[in-house]
């Protein structure tokens, strides 16, 4: 996947929380709110999300619920200290909602701030996978153990 593009309420409301939660740069934005366009940290990609601004108006997505959509997209980070640090960034910004262990990644959950669900993971090095591999796991994630288990193929 090269980038996401999203329509939400207010783009620069959005610009705010993935800059200061999520530490994502902005790459250009229209000076009357109608879009930004943002890089992750550490991309090297032009841009990896886009805020397209529909209005205050807009309702609720019910995708999942009564329509179809997208249920959520995953941000990468290099660390499982980086994912221990994203939650507690998650935490203070009372968007996080979750965090599961599925074996391969080590996934937290969260929503922005019209209510979009995304998650932020660390995808476990591939000699790692064993038998877990071609399974959908979810179970508790408790980073501190996996962080331990980890230690030695982990920054």
């Amino acid at each position: 996947m090269n980038h996401a593009v999203l329509y939400v309420r207010d783009a620069r409301r959005h610009k705010k929380f993935y800059q200061e939660v999520l530490g994502f740069s902005t790459v250009t934005e229209d000076p009357g709110g109608g879009f930004v366009f943002m890089r992750a940290p550490a991309s090297e990609n032009h841009h990896d999300i886009a805020f397209f601004t529909v209005g205050q108006g807009a309702g609720r997505s019910e995708a999942g619920k009564r329509t179809v959509g997208m249920y959520h997209i995953a941000w990468e980070v290099p660390s499982l200290e980086e994912l221990q640090k994203m939650e507690g960034r998650l935490k203070k910004a009372g968007a996080f909602v979750g965090a599961s262990d599925h074996g391969c990644n080590k996934s937290l959950y969260a929503h922005d701030p019209d209510g979009l669900e995304f998650e932020v993971m660390w995808l476990v090095p591939p000699e790692h996978w064993g038998d877990e591999e071609d399974k959908a796991i979810i179970r508790p994630l408790d980073i501190a153990k996996e962080r331990a288990r980890f230690a030695s193929v982990t920054t």
